[in-house]
């Protein structure tokens, strides 16, 4: 069966996965992922590189039949050839760049889509390392980034190995022992960059696994400031993150280390390779085998060849390395095969949810355990219902902004805001209720963040509402209040709100325990 993440379905389904997919399976799918873009981009890159390679070639022919033979009319007709060479090769590059970039930068907004609705719609579960804020981020931004330039892989790499197969096969007409050298040592460097690419992979992998923790860190940090400052823990925290950050720091010089090693070693062999074509084209020349014209040629095209020899074995090997590391960790965020910290994962147990009847209040009380499985139950059984989760999350606007949508008037945003005892905020708050409320509400306390939470969902109004505790950081007396002040509110309206909160009990049309699955 075919998994896909809830997200737009372009995005999916055009980089398909399964629970037996690979990372290197996986990102294969992602290099064809834009075939409207890099398919030209490859034949155009394939052009580029073909016209760059017939420079050394034109310019051989150019000196063998015009300037040794001192023929002007030759001359000419080769300088002519090799300036439409130029204008090819330069309109190649220019267009086909531009589709490569395009085409990654497509997928590269499909998956961060499709990583960022997953991420937002998939139901929170403790213990799982992307509920942290930073971890997520990482993954949604830099992982997909990162798996996105596999696109690349499929334009440039495949222009420089026409360059070098197109560079050998002329060299076996003018040389036939240097065109069998150059045709089998090209794939024996590309096996020895895969060889090469695998300790490379492993620490890209552990680069970005530090990385996200030390952001998963930080984020916690911020989010939990006024806690954190509130139990004269400033010190610990900045420790703990401390040791975190120099980890992540660590684990990139390792990485940076290792692709600085890899680039080295490739860049020295493909150069000695190169030079050593060009010595022996040399020796070919004075014993009179090669012409001079051949001879540039040869030396032209081995100074040429250099470059796509070199890109394909280390640009090509850490672009796939750091792709696979990255595919990893996305597709575990997508198939929610995270590893989790003491926590296993149980299927929901079957609940048998009540009717809601026109204009009730119903409150389902269950325990801790159970409460998730009603959730899930409610949200499969009414899909349109508006549901507001228990840890919901606020934009970094004023408390009006979080409250009012494009659809609410003033006079539901007031009765929201009067519903959910935020009106007291307007004393409290520096600027009352234009108050910025900081990247997910870390301005505010963690009572004040569900009030304007609560306030938001009743400003829908909508035909059915489904609330998860949503008073659990409020006082007693505030709690109270508010329950009182949804029954009014919501009067007409169907509402089911799963709590033990007694509060919401006494004024509920009905209150429905459930304990094995059973409504008592």
């Amino acid at each position: 069966m075919l998994l896909q993440a809830p997200a737009e379905p372009l995005a999916t389904r055009e980089v398909p996965f399964t629970a037996a997919t690979t990372p290197r399976r996986w990102t294969l799918r992602v290099m064809g992922a834009a075939p409207r873009y890099t398919i030209p981009a490859a034949a155009l890159s394939i052009t580029h590189q073909l016209g760059e390679a017939l420079v050394p070639i034109v310019m051989g022919l150019a000196i063998e039949r015009a300037v040794t033979t001192g023929d002007p009319v030759q001359l000419l007709l080769w300088l002519g050839v090799l300036a439409a060479d130029f204008l090819v090769l330069s309109f190649s590059w220019r267009f086909g760049s531009r589709l490569a970039e395009l085409g990654m930068l497509t997928v590269q907004h499909r998956l961060r889509t499709t990583v960022a609705a997953h991420l937002l719609q998939r139901p929170p579960r403790p213990g799982r390392p992307s509920e942290q804020p930073g971890v997520a981020l990482s993954i949604a931004t830099s992982d997909a980034n990162r798996l996105s330039e596999a696109v690349e892989i499929g334009v440039y790499p495949v222009g420089q190995l026409a360059a070098v197969l197109f560079g050998g096969a002329v060299l076996v007409t003018i040389s036939w022992p240097l065109g069998v050298a150059v045709l089998v040592g090209a794939p024996v460097l590309l096996w020895l960059t895969e060889r090469a690419g695998r300790p490379l992979r492993d620490r890209s992998g552990q680069e970005q696994e530090a990385a996200a923790v030390a952001a998963g860190r930080a984020a916690d940090l911020l989010s939990g400031y006024r806690v954190v400052r509130g139990i004269g823990a400033e010190a610990e925290a900045t420790r703990r993150y401390g040791r975190a950050s120099r980890a992540a720091l660590a684990d990139t010089v390792r990485a940076r280390r290792t692709e600085g090693v890899f680039g080295g070693a490739m860049s020295i062999v493909t150069g000695l390779f190169l030079t050593a074509v060009a010595v022996v084209a040399a020796v070919l020349t004075l014993s009179g085998v090669l012409g001079l014209g051949e001879f540039i040629a040869v030396v032209g095209l081995a100074q040429f060849l250099l470059e796509p020899l070199q890109v394909l074995a280390l640009y090509t090997g850490a672009w796939w390395a750091s792709a696979t590391a990255s595919a990893a960790r996305v597709l575990d965020v997508l198939r929610d095969g995270e590893p989790l910290a003491d926590v296993v994962d149980q299927p929901p147990r079957p609940v048998n949810l009540p009717d809601v009847h026109a204009g009730e209040l119903v409150v389902i009380a269950c325990d801790g355990s159970r409460a998730d499985d009603v959730v899930a139950a409610l949200r499969a059984r009414h899909p349109d219902a508006l549901h507001a989760p228990h840890a919901a999350h606020l934009f970094a606007g004023s408390v009006s902004e979080n409250v009012a949508g494009s659809e609410t008037d003033a006079a539901a945003r007031d009765a929201a805001l009067h519903a959910a005892a935020c009106d007291e905020l307007a004393e409290l708050l520096p600027e009352g209720l234009d108050s910025r409320v900081g990247e997910n509400g870390t301005a505010l306390s963690g009572g004040q963040r569900q009030r304007v939470a609560l306030a938001r969902a009743i400003a829908r109004d909508a035909e059915l509402l489904v609330l998860h505790d949503p008073t659990t950081a409020v006082d007693a007396v505030t709690e109270a209040r508010i329950a009182e002040r949804v029954r009014t509110v919501r009067r007409g309206r169907r509402t089911v709100i799963v709590t033990r909160t007694p509060a919401f009990a006494a004024v509920a049309d009905r209150v429905v325990r459930i304990t094995d699955g059973d409504p008592a």
